[in-house]
């Protein structure tokens, strides 16, 4: 006992889960590193838009001087020496201007006049751009140069002035220079800053700028967990009464069914599903003996647990009062204190007679899956042969044309041939996916189409064919292809289930929950009551020249639609098939 009160000890600080903390500075936290990432990045841009600006200055103030050179007609020495006076001051690294070519024609460097440099940017579009542009070099003695260039144009038309008074000084002109004013008028002009102090001036507001986050940091994470400790104290004193009232609701309204048992085996707690599955009530049950409410094989697992202290889970078979069996899924376990004392067991059930019946008939739909996958493939491999097998009937029926007995006998063969290549069509059918195109569609417009389609074999076997359709009903979402599908094998059904008269009644009904009936009637001999719940099996039939298949892919389309059938039949008075239809689209359709 003692080592656990210190495991809670440590759990709880003042009454505060450390989890509170914790998601104090997981909320705080973030939002001040975000603040101070944006902080740096605004210091960042404000300082490359400093060192922008600077360099467009000093490109100006350099054009503004090469501008009163050319006015004054200084000489080419002069003008290289405006350039290295200008580049001078103490955070400027270099200043060169160089032809559209990449040539040096002037640098603070008077060695680097006639290299190249800038042939990694387009200096061509550069020599055309009145915008300042700028880039970072690296350099490999110091802090990296940050570098500003455009056009160098001192005049309107910068560059005929410049070149005369170029080649009319006094100085000789170097050969880089004359060759670059032969090639090219256009000049660019780069001005390279030491990034240095700006980098250590941004270091230092960076320190700045954490070092306050930081402490923001920590007095947020302080005013969070002191009002958590607030809130905690007052919260306190209501606690266990909200805790108790919620537990109660909690047990009582649980979708799984509940019995509590003290140890002297007395029913203390009895929920509302527990009611509902045993059909006893809760005042007639709380106080009394667990082995006179608990189905025996509950009681028998409870016995179990006094030997083995562990949680059962099993699945049993329970009868009930009033003399039901349903299948219920328990989940057992003793109470026991701190001390190891018994304080009784607690009873979990849920009823799974619907999920065992759910159960089978997904093991049923599985094994159909397989049967026709299998199916699927021994058609192909059939069909094969078939085609073979009518082509030599056809041969011998066109061979033995003369002979009666033989043109019969292929004739035949031919019949059967087709007949079982129907079957095999009907077949794959069956086992193919499902491929659905739904539109909105008149189920009206559909009957009357199918019936339409029906009628002369109708008269042929003197039926009469009745609808009951109503004047307004709503257009459905379905594949009417496939309804039609459906309908026509429903309309033949009830044809061979008639001999000569009778009556096909078809009726469009509303139905509850925004679906659609149609029912299918006729006044045949009926099915037979051990026979319906087997006619949407595939292959069953009980014509002899049926194939079973008909009503199997007439499920399959109707389950594919999210809707259903019905059956209703009377041994020699008819049978009814209802379909049900959902009206409105599907959120999740099945193609």
């Amino acid at each position: 006992m003692k080592k656990k009160s210190n495991r809670r000890d440590r759990k709880f600080w003042a009454g505060v889960s450390p989890w509170v903390i914790i998601g104090a500075v997981v909320i705080i936290v973030p939002i001040f590193v975000v603040l101070t990432l944006q902080t740096i990045n605004k210091q960042k841009e404000y300082t490359t838009q400093l060192l922008v600006e600077k360099g467009a200055a000093l490109i100006r103030s350099f054009e503004a001087g090469a501008r009163t050179g050319i006015g004054m007609r200084w000489s080419s020495f002069q003008l290289q020496k405006l350039l290295i006076e200008t580049a001078q001051q103490p955070d400027i690294d270099h200043l060169i201007v160089t032809d559209a070519n990449g040539t040096i024609v002037a640098d603070s460097d008077p060695s680097m006049i006639g290299e190249t440099y800038g042939t990694d940017i387009d200096l061509a579009r550069l020599a055309a751009l009145k915008k300042v542009e700028w880039r970072q070099v690296p350099n490999p003695v110091g802090a990296d140069t940050f570098e500003v260039y455009r056009q160098f144009s001192p005049t309107e038309k910068p560059f005929q002035g410049f070149q005369g008074q170029l080649k009319s000084g006094k100085q000789p002109l170097p050969p880089a220079m004359d060759k670059s004013e032969r090639v090219s008028s256009e000049f660019i002009i780069f001005i390279g800053m030491d990034m240095g102090p700006v980098i250590a001036a941004r270091e230092q507001d960076t320190r700045h700028t954490v070092l306050m986050a930081i402490i923001f940091i920590v007095i947020g994470c302080s005013g969070v967990i002191s009002l958590f400790l607030a809130q905690g104290y007052r919260s306190a004193k209501t606690s266990f009464s909200r805790i108790k009232v919620f537990s109660d609701n909690l047990v009582e309204n649980m979708p799984i069914g509940l019995v509590a048992i003290n140890d002297r085996e007395e029913i203390i707690s009895f929920n509302q599903t527990a009611e509902s599955i045993l059909g006893y009530s809760h005042p007639d049950v709380l106080g009394k003996k667990a082995q006179e409410i608990i189905p025996p094989p509950c009681m028998a697992l409870l016995q179990g647990l006094k030997s083995e202290k562990k949680v059962v889970e099993k699945e049993i078979d329970c009868p009930l009062r009033d003399g039901r069996i349903i299948s219920l899924e328990v989940i057992a376990t003793a109470l026991e204190e701190d001390n190891g004392n018994s304080l009784g067991y607690v009873v979990l059930f849920r009823d799974i007679t619907e999920v065992q019946h759910l159960k089978k008939e997904m093991e049923r739909s599985q094994r159909l899956a397989s049967v026709g996958s299998l199916a699927a493939g021994i058609a192909h491999e059939i069909r094969n042969p078939l085609s073979s097998i009518k082509g030599f009937a056809t041969f011998f029926k066109e061979r033995y044309r003369d002979n009666p007995e033989d043109l019969k006998t292929a004739e035949i063969m031919i019949q059967e041939v087709e007949r079982l290549n129907r079957v095999i069509g009907q077949l794959l059918e069956f086992a193919r996916p499902m491929e659905m195109k739904r539109h909105w569609t008149s189920i009206q417009e559909i009957i009357k189409h199918t019936l339409k389609m029906i009628e002369g074999q109708a008269k042929a076997k003197e039926i009469t064919v009745r609808t009951d359709l109503p004047l307004h009903v709503e257009d459905i979402f379905i594949d009417s292809d496939k309804i039609k599908q459906v309908l026509l094998n429903l309309y033949l059904n009830a044809m061979e289930a008639m001999d000569k008269g009778g009556t096909i009644t078809v009726a469009v009904l509303p139905h509850e929950g925004r679906m659609v009936r149609i029912d299918v009637s006729d006044t045949g001999k009926g099915i037979d009551e051990k026979d319906l719940a087997r006619i949407f099996d595939p292959y069953f039939t009980t014509r002899s020249s049926g194939t079973g298949l008909g009503l199997a892919i007439v499920h399959k389309i109707v389950e594919f639609h999210d809707g259903e059938l019905r059956v209703t039949s009377e041994p020699g008075k008819g049978t009814t098939v209802s379909i049900f239809l959902p009206t409105g689209a599907p959120s999740v359709t099945n193609e």
